[in-house]
């Protein structure tokens, strides 16, 4: 029994939802199905996703939206009739956006979820009556229905441990059962959202609930490729990623995936495999469990910018007992996650993604330090990039860290932070972001 999920580029409009339905038809294992909302059909488009959250902040700020609200609407309303799907399906789609507004109204949080979950919850309903006039036998499930149970945290929930026990039930259920992503319901029937991508997560949680044999992710790529095809031109596809590897590469930057996704998969040992909906025939690539044969250690190369290195110095730091987790309360109390933080005796540097520490912050922050922990020396470098080097055999290899200060010397940039996580798959490397393209290239080159 396989779960699938398909991205917002497989379900961007009626041709595309017509090809998931034949992937869906051509294999009878494929028994759940997870969407995500409409994404792009062009590349000057907008998301449905996007929509629904310009949508919603109008209604905040200046009242509902008439053309953003139109917009939405024609989305699916085009689908709709392109797929000759009942008309009873929109009306119970522009339901679900009027009580979203409506909630907006008073609750802004618990109604910025409520819209937001309105692309994913269209696609699945429009999805589910196309297969049955495909002559499928479909149900759509609402995720409360599924047995999704998830935090009360709007915008970022996670998965409850008893929602598992309630999805492996689905296995019982007649016919193809296709589920909006992205959402989920607290103990309270509270509807809540992940963190946005969270399709993916939603597809991972069912696969695990359901105890699949396979998890298929359908996305617009025939596979995982070592390094962003925008920086290098027909680089190196990968067929086949450690668990640990893909999320390492998730998170440095690959657009693949959410960075959470995996978690639930590789929990239940369940491969992962990427296709590409426009080529459902393709080899795709494997996510696995245990290390995949292959030439070399590094398995690719991920990179993101828009970090912050914020540096403080003080003389015999690493006497002073508590000193670490001392600056680190201080972000905790003004609201800030970090990334990294790699230490020396008399120096620490936090890692920062930039949203996290805005401007209007960033002072605040800083007489707090000075003022509570009497450093010597404090800096905020904003406008850094992280190169991040990923394979899960790197540990047993010698001069993996040489090859790739070489191949920053030759493209001559300069080195701001060298950092390897503890599980020993990574090695990050800090810069400025200005260097970033002209680094991956360099990088490519040395271990590709």
């Amino acid at each position: 029994m396989k779960v699938v999920k398909f991205g917002g580029s497989s379900v961007a409009d009626a041709s595309q939802l017509r090809k998931v339905t034949e992937i869906i038809k051509s294999d009878e294992e494929r028994k759940a199905i997870v969407v995500s909302a409409p994404g792009k059909r062009h590349s000057d488009d907008t998301k449905t996703t996007d929509l629904l959250i310009a949508l919603g902040e109008s209604v905040q700020v200046s009242g509902q939206n008439e053309d953003l609200y139109n917009q939405v609407v024609e989305r699916f309303a085009s689908i709709i009739r392109e797929l000759e799907v009942s008309e009873s399906v929109l009306e119970k789609i522009k339901q679900n956006i009027d009580q979203a507004c409506d909630l907006l109204k008073t609750d802004s949080k618990r109604g910025m979820d409520a819209i937001k979950s309105c692309g994913e919850d269209g696609t699945a309903r429009i999805l589910s009556a196309y297969l049955n006039k495909r002559e499928l036998e479909s149900y759509y499930v609402n995720p409360k229905e599924a047995g999704i149970l998830v935090s009360d945290e709007p915008g970022g929930a996670l998965v409850l441990d008893e929602s598992f026990e309630r999805l492996y039930t689905l296995r019982e259920r007649q016919g193809v059962l296709v589920i909006p992503g992205f959402f989920g319901y607290t103990l309270q029937d509270e509807l809540v959202t992940f963190s946005r991508g969270g399709s993916d997560i939603t597809g991972s949680i069912v696969a695990a609930g359901m105890k699949a044999s396979l998890y298929e992710n359908f996305t617009d790529v025939d596979s995982v490729y070592c390094v962003n095809p925008m920086i290098v031109d027909q680089p190196k596809e990968l067929k086949a990623l450690t668990y640990r590897e893909m999320r390492e590469l998730s998170y440095a930057g690959f657009s693949v995936f959410h960075d959470e996704a995996l978690i639930p998969a590789f929990k239940e040992k369940i491969p992962v495999c990427i296709k590409n909906t426009n080529n459902p025939g393709g080899e795709g690539t494997m996510i696995v469990s245990d290390l995949p044969e292959r030439e070399g250690y590094v398995a690719g190369i991920a990179s993101d910018s828009g970090f912050i290195n914020l540096y403080v110095s003080k003389y015999l730091m690493n006497r002073e007992i508590g000193f670490g987790r001392r600056l680190l309360q201080i972000l905790e109390e003004e609201g800030i996650s970090f990334e990294h933080a790699p230490s020396g005796i008399d120096d620490m540097s936090v890692i920062i993604r930039e949203h996290q520490l805005p401007l209007e912050k960033e002072e605040i922050v800083k007489e707090r330090i000075i003022n509570e922990l009497n450093v010597d020396t404090i800096t905020i470098e904003r406008d850094m990039a992280m190169i991040m080097i990923v394979g899960e055999g790197m540990n047993e290899a010698v001069g993996i860290a040489s090859k790739a200060a070489t191949a920053f010397r030759d493209a001559n940039i300069n080195i701001d932070m060298i950092n390897q996580g503890s599980s020993e798959v990574s090695m990050m490397f800090g810069i400025n972001s200005a260097d970033l393209e002209e680094a991956v290239r360099s990088l490519y080159r040395a271990f590709f």
